[in-house]
């Protein structure tokens, strides 16, 4: 999922799917996540490319992008599935690219932990898993909570505009 838009705003569907930066991000997104899941799995593909979905925010409508990406897994992936999500991460959608040496710059110059922020969280019955990448994070910390988020940012980032977009996303579910 990559590219988002204030679904109230006219034409904003359009303008979406037809905005370069976000076609460019989201490609190379998908890309990334396609290497990724190419270092567990065979015969990776693009089931659905650059498709429009409407979530909600808690703060109204939103217009996303996103790409269905699968792969085949061996039949001994349940007794696997440590070593394959400590193959994939960081997520390529986190990350960025070059991958490795985003990673250089990114512990170069945050100055705190990440903590779970970024990382993956989900359940394994044994036989199946439903996992996500936590991007937006909320965290007790001593000083009280902190809110994470993650947004991508390119050579055509405008910054105002990932900040807002960023801030739409955001809903904090608690009193």
């Amino acid at each position: 999922m990559k590219g988002t838009a204030d679904a109230t705003i006219p034409g904003a569907a359009a303008a979406l799917l037809a905005n370069p930066k976000e076609i460019s991000e989201h490609t190379m997104i998908v890309d990334l996540l396609r290497n990724d899941l190419s270092c567990v799995a065979r015969r990776v593909r693009v089931e659905r490319f650059r498709y429009l979905e409407s979530i909600s925010s808690g703060r109204g409508r939103l217009l996303q992008t996103s790409s269905h990406i699968c792969g085949d897994l061996p039949a001994s992936w349940p007794d696997q599935l440590g070593d394959i999500l400590c193959n994939m991460l960081p997520a390529g959608s986190v990350s960025g690219t070059p991958k490795l040496k985003t990673m250089e710059i990114i512990k170069a110059v945050e100055l705190h932990e990440r903590g779970y922020f970024t990382g993956v969280f989900g359940y394994f019955d044994g036989s199946s898993v439903d996992s996500a990448v936590l991007i937006r994070f909320l965290e007790r910390t001593p000083s009280g909570l902190v809110f994470k988020s993650g947004g991508g940012l390119t050579a055509e980032s405008d910054l105002v505009d990932e900040y807002t977009e960023m801030c739409r996303k955001v809903y904090v579910p608690v009193t």
